[in-house]
């Protein structure tokens, strides 16, 4: 039988309903079969960074899951097509875009899916939410390093 592993997933949209379509997709990401859901950040709101567009909404879970890394990333694709996500251009607004951050201690690097995500120690609006979830993980120096980008929480 398989061991549930510890993953990470960083939510964010800018378009449409953002805060409604990210609460849509914690309860979304909850009802996936073998993943149960350990802790959700509070809400973000954070001015688009090497992107375009309105202000994103940002937050960070910690799962539980059952699912090997290629199936979880199929999952948070279908999630974030479900939304009506769509893909122009690199960067561009978003009605929701899903990432895995962390998957357990593992280490992957292909085509598809590189864990841990390459540019996640870079930017306030994972280091922030991803404090919240596991505090452990997150140092003082990564919040420093990231502190000239504008994040606020939303009440």
């Amino acid at each position: 039988m398989r061991q549930p592993v510890t993953a990470c997933i960083a939510l964010g949209a800018n378009l449409g309903d953002a805060r409604h379509t990210l609460l849509q997709a914690i309860d979304g990401i909850g009802q996936l079969a073998g993943c149960t859901v350990m802790a959700t950040s509070r809400l973000y709101r954070t001015s688009p960074w090497q992107a375009q567009g309105p202000d994103f909404v940002n937050a960070v879970l910690r799962i539980d899951t059952l699912l090997t890394a290629p199936e979880l990333l199929q999952a948070m694709q279908a999630l974030e097509l479900a939304a009506g996500r769509e893909r122009p251009y690199v960067n561009a607004p978003r009605t929701l875009d899903l990432d895995i951050l962390l998957y357990g201690a593992g280490r992957i690097d292909s085509p598809e899916l590189t864990v841990p995500h390459p540019r996640m120690m870079q930017r306030a609006f994972v280091l922030y939410p991803l404090a919240d979830v596991w505090p452990d993980f997150v140092q003082l120096q990564d919040l420093q390093r990231v502190q000239d980008q504008p994040i606020s929480r939303l009440d």
